[in-house]
Formats: structure tokens, C-alpha cells, sequence
């Protein structure tokens, strides 16, 4: 395990750093205990001469809580669920996905 590794595991299993999420598959209806790290970015959006400014949710999850995660699965988070938009993206370090969810 390389020390950035090792620097992950230890920001996801603390407390003060990440959350608990329950990850649900579209397909197979398996689920999974996995931490979070959320971030909540507004994101502007260009159109013609107008700017739009829409909420978002983002969240980063480490690929060996979840290996596979895929659009349309769900990510529940306290009494909120989200669904995975759009496809999961890796870090450069393959170690972190970083997912774009919108309210189910």
C-alpha cells in the first residue's frame, strides 16, 4: 500500500472527514455500507448571454468500498437518497470515485 493509500483510508474512516452512505445497485438490488466524503459545488452553466447557477451533489467514495458503481444506482445518505448521474469518475491514483447524484 503506497502512503497516499494509506493517507485515504485514514481521511475516510474519520469521523470529522466522511459520512456513512448505503450504496444500492439499479440491477441487482444488492447493498453496501460505504463512507463519503460530500461536497455540494454550484455549477454555472453558460447559455446564449445567461448564466445559470444550479446546486449540486458530489461525492467521493473509495473504489475499494465500491468497485463497480454505475449510473442509476442509488447512494443513501441519512434519510436522503440520490441516484448516480452520468459516469463515475476515478482519481489518478485509481483510488477515489468521485460521483455526480441528483435527488431520487
Amino acid at each position: 500500500m503506497s502512503v497516499f493509500a494509506a493517507a485515504m483510508d485514514r481521511i475516510f474512516t474519520h469521523t470529522s472527514m466522511a459520512a456513512p452512505a448505503l450504496w444500492i445497485s439499479a440491477t441487482t438490488s444488492e447493498e453496501r455500507p460505504i463512507r463519503i466524503i460530500r461536497r455540494a459545488p454550484d455549477r454555472v452553466t453558460d447559455f446564449g448571454a445567461g448564466r445559470f447557477v444550479s446546486d449540486t451533489t458530489v461525492v467521493d467514495v473509495r473504489v475499494a468500498d465500491l468497485p463497480t458503481p454505475r449510473p442509476g444506482d442509488v447512494i443513501v445518505i441519512g434519510a436522503d437518497s440520490h441516484v448516480i448521474q452520468g459516469e463515475p469518475l476515478r482519481d489518478r491514483e485509481r483510488l477515489i470515485w468521485t460521483l455526480d447524484l441528483r435527488p431520487a
